[in-house]
């Protein structure tokens, strides 16, 4: 996404109002890709200037250039032009004007690589006169600066000004080297810092800046836990080379953090500090932090909250899930009108538009989630979660953040996937995605409703509690202890998922009230580009699960069928001939073999091939199960999880020594093994969206199966053991 035009960066601290800002100077014309190489958004819009035209890029928010995460490497990386990013002429860093010392330590990182910068003083409004006066804040940093209101859009004129000004002095520092800014460092080096700095500069590649930052950079950056791409190893050796100090326990470096940090925010205290007149007013954000982070009361509104965004999942979604449902009906069946039966009208009608619809059902609940996760972001509230739910979750080393989308993921896992963007980390994101699609998501309530239905009494233990509810409630708390357990073993044994132990640090900010228009927009960009990504992946695997189960179309049978479809005395007669073609076909379709060829590897768990027919189809979706049983069994019409009829068909099924293919016991094996396997493409097409790559999609699938069949063997053959079958 490189463009002719100069390019001017929005930089700053995350909750400064840096996308607030972007959005008042560029409305709505932004542009959502990925920077190169890596699946992190990077937003960039045109922005008129007088008689000027420039992009502006909207850098991830950050507090320090030393990074850890992939997110703050993607920040040094756009502000330094590295790993193919364009290098911005302009940087412009949002500063909160009430805590303003906390956001200028970014702007002396970025002085200290010599970079071009100027600083827009943001929530002026709420730091009223404990901001610092621009004209004097600019005379001690060096660089422009200028008041604004992003949600008001007051100083926005004085801000394109300033940047073009700014440009027109980058355009004279191209034709005049002496009109070039100095590098600025506001502090000095040890000896002994200075000789390390030196010993690690000479290390970095020749396509790295070979400034003394860049050294400073690398000691603060490198080291055990970090997830940074790209360092080359004669970097982390000249890093790791860095002794500890003579005294004191610290580990090697960081006495580098301490005497750099020191001297940064030393300057910053003496600088900036003494122009504030006092601290904003946070009395309001204050009482309500008594109550929401409260041990007892701040668990019972969050429970509360989410009780209304899961329960919105469900039910609010489910109107315009139908609609959508209805309308790709209806669209079917206009298409079979129009068209002559054959190839063509069920590839268009099975293959394409049952694809396009499988990706846009989900929409409802996408836009539903981040509406909801939007507004938390907003106002503050998503900070307050993760802090609550840490304390929980870091026991299974999960981030605080985790919750929520593990807890969508009761819903489904696609919207709840998208929502680990919410987690700095790649490994937290990673761990959850790795763990959510153990949460039983709605789509296996079909499956649950019908096995319970079919193969477990209606009666009650103790004469009050039901069985059939026990048995839904039961495999709700079984995907809850899954999901946690899982998580604990992957961050033990997986490699890149291993918890590293970083302490919690997280900002409150003080409540806002969430600006609608900046959460439709934020809704607008990852929906739309979700339909852009997974939605062609999951378009693409819907055909191909068609031609599976469509292909080869003729039978050695279908003449026989034919005679007795024109023989039947009554439409139901006919109708239900036609549901035996049906099934005979599917039998004889490659979908239909290759259930077969897997059935000594599911015979174990309890199922026949007829099963496996069923669970190939689920993975288009795990509800379509129920349909392509209701073919494999030829139970004619339209079946879902509440047919009598094919209840009837699995109830009455028998193997060839006349024992019951659907028992308690394989009822129960289907069931752990369907909330366990990963039966669900729209899932694997989002993992391989987000991590960029099919390495992570496949370690899903794998690690899900493998352990669906280990623990359905062991409740089976168990149950076997014990004369439940």
């Amino acid at each position: 996404m490189t463009s002719r035009r100069p390019l001017v960066a929005l930089a700053g601290n995350p909750n400064s109002g840096k996308t607030t800002l972007f959005n008042a100077l560029t409305g709505s014309r932004a542009k959502v890709g990925n920077y190169p190489g890596i699946t992190v958004d990077r937003r960039v819009a045109r922005l008129e200037l007088a008689g000027r035209a420039v992009d502006l890029v909207d850098i991830p928010g950050t507090y320090s250039l030393a990074a850890r995460s992939v997110d703050e490497q993607i920040a040094v990386e756009a502000m330094l032009g590295l790993q193919g990013v364009e290098r911005p002429e302009l940087i412009v860093f949002c500063v909160d004007a009430g805590q303003p010392v906390r956001g200028l330590y970014l702007v002396l990182q970025a002085q200290e690589f010599g970079l071009r910068v100027a600083v827009a003083l943001t929530m002026i409004d709420e730091a009223k006169r404990a901001a610092p006066p621009a004209r004097a804040l600019s005379a001690a940093l060096g660089c422009p600066v200028v008041e604004v209101d992003g949600r008001r859009r007051r100083g926005i004129a004085e801000l394109r000004a300033m940047i073009g000004q700014k440009l027109a002095e980058a355009d004279a520092a191209a034709s005049d080297p002496r009109a070039a800014s100095v590098p600025g460092w506001r502090w000095q080096p040890s000896a002994e810092l200075a000789r390390h700095l030196e010993r690690v500069r000479a290390a970095l590649p020749a396509e790295w800046p070979d400034l003394p930052a860049m050294a400073l950079w690398a000691l603060m950056s490198v080291g055990n836990g970090d997830e940074l791409r790209g360092v080359p190893e004669a970097v982390r050796r000249a890093v790791a080379a860095v002794p500890p100090p003579e005294a004191g326990g610290r580990a090697a470096g960081a006495w580098i953090d301490d005497e750099v940090v020191t001297a940064r925010y030393a300057w910053l205290d003496r600088e900036v500090a003494a122009l504030c007149e006092g601290a904003p007013d946070r009395s309001f954000t204050e009482r309500i932090d008594r109550i929401l982070l409260h041990r007892v009361a701040g668990f019972a509104v969050f429970l509360a909250i989410m009780f209304v965004v899961f329960q919105s999942l469900f039910t609010w979604s489910d109107p315009a899930i139908s609609l959508i449902e209805s309308g790709f009906a209806w669209l079917g069946d206009r298409t079979r009108e129009l068209l002559p039966a054959g190839l063509m009208a069920d590839f268009l009608v099975s293959g394409v538009i049952a694809g396009f619809g499988s990706v846009v059902v989900f929409l409802p609940q996408i836009l539903l989630l981040f509406f909801f996760i939007g507004l938390m972001e907003d106002s503050g509230y998503m900070a307050r979660v993760a802090y609550l739910m840490d304390r929980i979750m870091k026991s299974m080393n999960l981030h605080g953040r985790a919750f929520v989308p593990m807890l969508s993921g009761f819903a489904c896992a696609v919207p709840a996937i998208l929502a680990t963007r919410t987690m700095e980390r790649q490994r937290d994101r990673l761990l959850t995605m790795m763990v959510v699609p153990l949460m039983t998501c709605s789509a296996r309530l079909p499956v649950y409703t019908l096995i319970i239905a079919a193969l477990f009494p209606a009666g009650h233990v103790f004469g009050i509690l039901p069985v059939q509810g026990l048995m839904m409630i039961a495999m709700y708390l079984f995907s809850v202890v899954t999901a946690l357990a899982a998580a604990w073993v992957l961050s033990r044994r997986v490699r890149p998922l291993r918890a590293v132990r970083l302490p919690f640090v997280i900002e409150l900010p003080p409540y806002r009230l969430p600006r609608l228009t900046d959460v439709v927009r934020m809704m607008w960009e990852r929906t739309s580009f979700f339909l852009r990504e997974a939605g062609t992946v999951i378009l693409a695997c819907t055909i191909a699960l068609w031609a599976l189960l469509s292909f080869p179309r003729q039978t050695e049978r279908d003449g026989e069928f034919q005679s007795r479809i024109a023989a039947a005395a009554t439409p139901e007669a006919a109708a239900a001939v036609e549901g035996e073609r049906d099934g005979e076909r599917l039998r004889q379709s490659y979908g239909g073999r290759l259930g077969q060829a897997i059935e000594p590897a599911i015979a174990p768990l309890g199922f026949d091939w007829k099963i496996g027919v069923g669970i190939i189809g689920a993975f288009a979706a795990r509800e379509v199960f129920i349909s392509t049983l209701g073919v494999v069994y030829s139970a004619g019409g339209e079946v879902d999880e509440t047919s009598d009829t094919l209840r009837q068909h699995i109830r009455a099924e028998v193997r060839e020594d006349g024992r019951p293919v659907y028992t308690p016991l394989s009822g129960l094996s289907l069931m752990i093994f369907f909330a366990l396997a990963c039966q669900c493409m729209s899932t694997l097409a989002v993992v391989k969206r987000e991590t960029g790559g099919y390495r992570w999609p496949l370690f899903l699938f794998s690690y899900m199966t493998a352990l669906a069949w280990l623990v359905s063997f062991a409740v089976y053959q168990g149950g076997r053991l014990f004369g439940f079958d």
